[in-house]
């Protein structure tokens, strides 16, 4: 029961709770909005091909007949209904060759893996399809395991090619690892005293070892922090199939996870006949009491942590992109150009004299202009062009699919839209711009700091030949 009881408190007192007050249909009904550059996507796309564990039930498995099952699978399906995304199975024969394949680029999508620094290598990871604990499997007769770093002598048995082997390896040097080739022989290697321990899915631990009648493990601890965030992982290059995702996986409910959850372990509650309905009555209570309890707290730090994700990657004073989420987007923006050999501007604008402002009406008015100019700024800019603060009074635009012409076309508007607009407090402004394109042809390729160095550099010729006028250096 041990197994049953954590499993169905992880996974399924949520949704009991939700179905108390009705709310047990799912919740999703509209079709996603997708905008101009993910529908083009779409259209450019006829079908993503994705790489896969083939034996990892009840998480994820091919089927005889070569069809994907599973957890996974169905959370997928839901994905890839919402999105129209035509997704398509790369068989393979372990998890092994799925990465490898991957590498390779023969497949742009992996199902269900933790991200970890070797993964980020080549891939870049939508938000979790699904949260699950590890946890420490033993023999019945070891000790409660409360710290692993403590253990001397030990071996853990782990799937070779998976996250948390990487992981175990890297935080817990002195443990001998023992790879093995699925997460049935791990377990098997603590039956048959051949390894002291394994980590595993709680999720799978629970089924396997209902299913294959090892009722001599238990759980006998977990490691903070090693929690499963199970995400699809695609190629760096393909950002926007990773934003299309992300809109798939949000559209998911909690109560949507629990039942494919459910279908796959068949974890469920098993009514038993009981006489003392006061002991039932304070149970139920109690119950009631940790749902309600867990539900709030989970949803308190989800919000928490969006925020702080937010926080993290926006400038505070503007509201648009810091340097932080320049960098993380423009690497993308990089490498799709580089890979697609597709056009890519940036543009550096300067308010001019800006100095004289902070001099003369203070640094409270020259906030409010830098945030009345990041509005105006972004409500010309085009749906597939990024604004991002850059530092001071400069903001960067970084103008994907763009060529030289687009580039210096729109830094023309926008300085126009500035020139005409009076700003309160600040009074009429202008600011100068700098234009760099991407070039991949005749010698080494640009590099990101080539690319913001001969922007900033067409900036300063700007200033210096009057200002309130665009130069470019491509």
């Amino acid at each position: 029961m041990l197994f049953q009881w954590r499993a169905v408190r992880q996974y399924l007192l949520p949704v009991s709770f939700l179905c108390l007050f009705g709310f047990c249909t799912p919740l999703y009904a509209a079709a996603l909005a997708l905008n101009e550059s993910e529908q083009a996507y779409l259209r450019a796309h006829s079908q993503v091909s994705l790489c896969v564990d083939p034996d990892w039930w009840p998480f994820e498995q091919i089927s005889r007949n070569g069809q994907h099952e599973g957890i996974a699978a169905d959370l997928i399906a839901l994905v890839a209904e919402r999105t129209g995304l035509n997704i398509q199975l790369f068989p393979t024969v372990d998890w092994e060759a799925s990465l490898a394949a991957s590498q390779a680029g023969e497949c742009m999508a992996l199902s269900f893996l933790n991200s970890t620094p070797e993964r980020e290598r080549w891939l870049i990871f939508t938000e979790p399809l699904l949260e699950d604990p590890n946890v420490l499997i033993t023999r019945e007769d070891t000790p409660f395991i409360s710290d692993v770093a403590q253990l001397q002598n030990v071996g853990i048995a782990l799937p070779r090619g998976t996250a948390m082997a990487e992981r175990f390896a890297r935080d817990f040097p002195h443990i001998r690892i023992i790879g093995t080739a699925s997460e049935q022989e791990a377990l098997q290697l603590v039956v048959d005293r051949k390894a002291d321990m394994s980590l595993r899915s709680l999720v799978v631990a629970a089924h396997t070892i209902r299913s294959e009648g090892w009722f001599n493990l238990k759980i006998s601890g977990e490691v903070p922090g090693y929690h499963n965030q199970l995400r699809m992982g695609v190629l760096k290059s393909e950002t926007t199939l990773r934003d299309i995702l992300n809109k798939g996986v949000a559209s998911i409910t909690d109560t949507e996870r629990m039942q494919i959850v459910a279908r796959h372990t068949g974890m469920q509650v098993v009514a038993q006949k009981v006489t003392d309905w006061r002991l039932v009555s304070m149970l139920m209570a109690l119950l009631l009491a940790v749902v309600i309890t867990s539900l709030f707290w989970h949803l308190r730090l989800r919000r928490l942590n969006r925020r702080l994700a937010g926080m993290a990657r926006t400038d505070a004073l503007t509201g648009v992109g810091n340097r932080n989420a320049l960098d993380e987007w423009f690497q993308h923006e990089l490498l799709r150009a580089r890979r697609f050999e597709r056009p890519l501007s940036v543009i550096i604008l300067d308010i001019d004299h800006f100095k004289a402002i902070n001099d003369s009406q203070g640094h409270l008015v020259g906030d409010q202009v830098l945030r009345a100019m990041a509005l105006l700024l972004q409500a010309n800019l085009r749906e597939t062009d990024k604004l991002f603060r850059w530092g001071g009074e400069e903001f960067l635009v970084i103008c994907s699919e763009t060529p030289r012409e687009a580039a210096l076309s729109l830094a023309q508007r926008l300085l126009e839209q500035v020139r005409s607009k009076h700003f309160e407090p600040g009074g009429r402004l202008t600011v100068s711009a700098g234009v760099a394109c991407l070039q991949t042809q005749g010698g080494a390729p640009d590099g990101g700091q080539d690319l913001f160095q001969r922007a900033d550099q067409a900036l300063y010729r700007a200033k210096h030949a009057g200002r309130d006028r665009v130069e470019s250096c491509c």
